[in-house]
């Protein structure tokens, strides 16, 4: 099993910037992609940002260039570093980790507990 901590959630202004942190930790794992989901209330879980273990990433269009995933690979974890904040990306932000088991070699998902973060003056 894999655990997730995340960290780096607050409150900031508009236009304001953020760097959100997720450390994957365990044992007998190799992480296949990393990801970041936020949900607003009343609104269903969608993704903000995504990194696969080769490097490639995908961003939904209303984050492209303020928001920029990345890796430490040394130390398993990801980052989100947001800017030009703006209150409609006020959510519960979510790591999300896509890892395969290397005893059993199955694919698996596992999630953070979720970062607040409110854009706000």
């Amino acid at each position: 099993q894999v655990q997730l901590v995340e960290s780096g959630g607050g409150l900031v202004q508009p236009g304001g910037s953020l760097r959100l942190s997720c450390a994957v930790s365990g044992s007998s794992f190799r992480i296949e992609a990393m990801g970041w989901y936020c949900q607003a209330p009343g609104k269903q879980r969608e993704l903000v940002a995504a990194l696969t273990r080769d490097g490639s990433t995908n961003y939904a269009d209303s984050v492209k260039g303020r928001f920029t995933i990345s890796r430490d690979n040394a130390k398993n974890t990801v980052y989100l570093e947001m800017s030009s904040l703006n209150p409609e990306d006020t959510a519960v932000y979510y790591c999300n980790v896509n890892w395969t088991s290397l005893r059993d070699y199955a694919r698996r998902f596992a999630w953070g507990q979720g970062t607040q973060v409110t854009v706000s003056s």
